[in-house]
């Protein structure tokens, strides 16, 4: 059994063209995802679907049993997969993400999906914490551009803040080739 796993959190039809709580980059990240998906399932990782869904049905996007709340064509879950539901950004947190690991004997947990600025920062931090070694796929993560203050923070800038504060004590971030480069050997 391996030791290692792949966390695909939040890839919801809400954050992709159409939705109501549209990403930068949706798509080219979930086809990223897709080859990060192919290649830890050729491999016999561990696949684990993060699915949010908040709590109030006059929520901006991801409403109880919308179909922006469900998993997107390009990430889906295959019937063997578990689907772990969250409500609150860190997918560990109150959830039975760590259990669910934890049962599997996981060492090494590859993190991708949305918001780079959110969802993917909190749950790799956790993961980090909980003493799991931690990749993050930066360009499997989508996120958009976020405003304080009045000054407005392209998407682009948002994720590359994220991924940089990642990468310096929390989790190794690489892109999609590197993964599949060092997953195929």
């Amino acid at each position: 059994m391996s030791k290692q796993a792949l966390i695909v959190i939040d890839i919801q039809n809400d954050y992709f063209p159409g939705g109501k709580w549209t990403l930068d980059g949706a798509d080219p990240a979930a086809d990223n995802a897709g080859k990060v998906l192919a290649a830890a399932r050729a491999k016999g990782d561990l696949v684990v679907h993060v699915r949010h869904e908040f709590e109030s049905a006059d929520a901006p996007f991801f409403a109880p049993g919308s179909e922006g709340a469900q998993i997107h064509p390009k990430a889906a879950a295959l019937p063997h997969e578990p689907v772990v539901l969250k409500h609150k950004v860190n997918a560990f947190l109150d959830t039975g993400l760590k259990a669910l690991l934890d049962e599997h004997h996981t060492e090494a947990v590859t993190v991708i999906g949305s918001m780079s600025h959110m969802c993917i920062d909190a749950a790799t931090r956790a993961a980090a914490d909980f003493g799991y070694h931690t990749t993050v796929i930066h360009d499997a993560c989508a996120t958009r551009a976020q405003e304080f203050n009045g000054v407005t923070i392209p998407a682009a800038q948002v994720h590359a803040t994220y991924m940089a504060a990642l990468a310096f004590a929390y989790a190794q971030v690489i892109s999609t080739e590197d993964y599949l480069n060092a997953n195929t050997r």
